[in-house]
């Protein structure tokens, strides 16, 4: 006889799908630690061709050490970008990130929640757009649902809970405009990876 965590008594149908949806969970683990462990090579470039082996979509971008992440198949993330060091990714929905975006370190993009009315606590999953010439900065959180438009700016330590329009500067907790960015016509490029970053 098996029992799920609630006490409740299962048929064997139920206990193989649970015994299969653990086994897959296991599994989970097993890539998300090998992932983890890629994230301390002390090399952009081996990181990022084991990343994309692992299904993750890049252009000629920098992820520094120590980026964590949840189902890498639905990151994307485009040219002369930068991803700062221990920044989590969460990909257990579609995560776009553009170009030329500037992602500092700790950073938190997250793309599911759980739903706290819920007699399950069920997830709720909902895409996060981090669009072109974006600044994140350090410790900041974007939570799930939010698009970031071209240029923006979020300060360090902000929550982002909701959509922040193209050339804005956000910060606190959650997070409010707190300023424009002025200069509209942004053409730079952020460059190349550190060495041992």
């Amino acid at each position: 006889m098996f029992k799920d965590k609630e006490g409740r008594i299962l048929t064997y149908s139920e206990a193989f799908k649970k015994i299969i949806y653990r086994l897959n969970n296991y599994w989970l683990d097993l890539k998300l630690f090998k992932l983890r462990l890629i994230g301390y090579i002390p090399s952009n470039t081996f990181r990022r061709f084991c990343y994309r082996l692992f299904g993750m979509k890049i252009g000629n971008s920098v992820i520094h050490i120590g980026s964590n992440y949840f189902n890498i198949k639905n990151i994307n993330i485009g040219d002369d970008t930068i991803i700062g060091d221990h920044a989590f990714l969460d990909g257990r929905d579609k995560l776009f990130i553009g170009n030329h975006v500037d992602i500092a370190s700790e950073v938190m993009i997250y793309n599911s929640e759980h739903d706290i009315e819920s007699v399950n606590f069920q997830a709720i999953h909902k895409p996060v757009t981090v669009e072109d010439y974006v600044f994140i900065g350090p410790r900041a959180i974007i939570l799930p649902g939010v698009t970031i438009g071209k240029g923006a700016v979020v300060a360090a330590g902000a929550v982002v809970t909701k959509n922040v329009e193209a050339f804005q500067i956000v910060g606190g907790i959650p997070a409010t405009i707190i300023g424009k960015r002025n200069n509209r016509d942004l053409h730079y490029k952020l460059g190349r990876a550190a060495w041992f970053r």
